[in-house]
């Protein structure tokens, strides 16, 4: 689990570095977009390697879910018997809330998907104009859209916090020190990439972004 969320938190650090172009420019963010498309030519066809990363990405996503399942099981597995009085447990928001943000981050990567790459449910729908899509997507009468995506990304800076607290414990940080040190750097990851999301579709609400 630790494993198949750091692969997922690389590609979302990747992901916003490339959103955050849109502040360069039209032109600039456009070329990025069709640089995508035509990564790893000639050697493949055009397109491929976005596929290779979709389905790579894919693949870490039921990992990760997998394992959590797994993990869950195991837990209900070690105390079949419930507590007659199980007083309560002081844990963090985010660790409370870490099933139901998952399942809201999922339902917005579908949303998503269908939104900005395949253009379904996109007030343009022109792959080939990639920032007139994410300038009609977040437009000030859409603004149910940014609302949303407001929530999933919330959700997913709560779910990175507790989770990648969770895999440096994991991995090794198991002294005193090591718990704070969790702590910062799963408090900074989370900050960075919410505000980086979020930065989009508020730039484009505000007429920043037009």
């Amino acid at each position: 689990m630790a494993v198949t969320g750091i692969l997922l938190v690389l590609f979302l650090f990747a992901h916003m570095l490339g959103n955050l172009k849109i502040f360069v420019g039209q032109s600039s963010f456009d070329e990025y977009a069709h640089w995508l498309r035509a990564l790893g030519t000639p050697i493949l066809p055009e397109t491929w390697f976005l596929w290779i990363q979709r389905f790579g990405l894919l693949a870490a996503v039921i990992g990760h879910i997998v394992a959590a399942t797994v993990l869950a099981v195991r837990a209900r597995r070690a105390r079949p018997v419930r507590y007659a009085h199980r007083p309560k447990v002081q844990g963090s928001y985010a660790a409370r809330t870490m099933r139901w943000g998952g399942v809201i981050i999922v339902l917005f990567v579908i949303y998503h998907i269908l939104d900005l790459t395949t253009g379904h449910l996109n007030p343009i729908g022109d792959k080939s104009a990639p920032y007139g899509n994410v300038v009609a997507d977040f437009a000030p009468d859409r603004w149910y859209v940014t609302a949303f995506y407001t929530l999933a990304i919330l959700a997913l800076g709560f779910h990175l916090r507790h989770g990648i607290y969770s895999a440096l414990r994991t991995l090794g940080q198991q002294t005193a020190d090591g718990e704070r040190n969790a702590r910062v750097i799963a408090l900074g990851v989370a900050v960075v990439l919410c505000a980086g999301y979020l930065t989009v579709p508020f730039a484009v609400l505000t007429g920043l972004v037009t």
